[in-house]
């Protein structure tokens, strides 16, 4: 049985059901994906993909049942949100930019110049350190991917001071976004799978990495990866993101 985590420190799991708190949102009125499939993860206690069925509610019991070996539905009421299956993520991983880097690559995220969701908890550039992950990707010269330092605040860890898993899988969801479209590209997170390799600790440098692999018309596959501040591998993720159609 997973034991109540307490709200003043965000979302919390009991058995069976998760709520996400309001500041965990991506749009100002809802969850944001990558957070969500986290907790998600989190209340299945497996090495799970998510799908999104749905954008995640705010400060919702969202009810996490197993509908079969190695498979689960979430559901606001009698509504699918999301639904998780048991998953192997392998993904070749590339050679990080060292945290200095990746702090100069920071400067020149285009979410400073132009943001549809300022206020989402990952790369919300109007989110105060502390309270957002401020996850600012910048493109790699090499126009492979972006990439972005991470210090994590001492509220996202645990009791041994180990970043809780929803909040790597968070990390690892607004970089892919960014290696896909440059911010100039509605998309919405379709799927997210994650492996954690370790947690890292709080207030130690990260690098959040994240490239295209594929693309069919509107769909996407980005590869995401979270390095410490050696270059050795904490998580990896794999996300399928949709672009949304705009009138023509």
């Amino acid at each position: 049985m997973l034991a109540m985590r307490r709200k003043d420190t965000g979302g919390f799991v009991s058995a069976g059901s998760i709520v996400i708190a309001s500041r965990f949102n991506g749009p100002p009125d809802s969850a944001n994906g990558g957070y969500a499939c986290g907790l998600i993860a989190v209340a299945t206690d497996a090495s799970v993909g998510v799908r999104l069925h749905r954008p995640p509610p705010l400060e919702v019991p969202l009810l996490v049942e197993p509908t079969g070996p190695g498979r689960w539905q979430v559901r606001d009421q009698a509504e699918v949100v999301a639904t998780a299956v048991e998953t192997d993520v392998r993904l070749e991983l590339p050679e990080p930019p060292d945290y200095l880097q990746a702090l100069d690559l920071s400067k020149h995220y285009v979410g400073f110049e132009a943001h549809s969701f300022p206020t989402c908890f990952v790369c919300g550039p109007e989110r105060r350190a502390g309270d957002g992950l401020r996850i600012f990707a910048g493109a790699l010269a090499s126009g492979s991917g972006v990439a972005a330092p991470w210090l994590p605040h001492p509220s996202l860890g645990d009791a041994a001071g180990k970043v809780r898993p929803e909040f790597v899988w968070a990390a690892l969801d607004c970089p892919g976004y960014f290696a896909l479209s440059a911010g100039n590209r509605p998309a919405v997170l379709g799927e997210l799978a994650v492996h954690i390799d370790r947690l890292p600790p709080v207030e130690k440098p990260c690098v959040v990495m994240g490239w295209l692999m594929e693309s069919s018309g509107r769909k996407y596959r980005a590869g995401t990866a979270l390095y410490d501040e050696d270059g050795g591998a904490l998580a990896r993720g794999i996300a399928t993101w949709i672009e949304i159609a705009t009138p023509s």
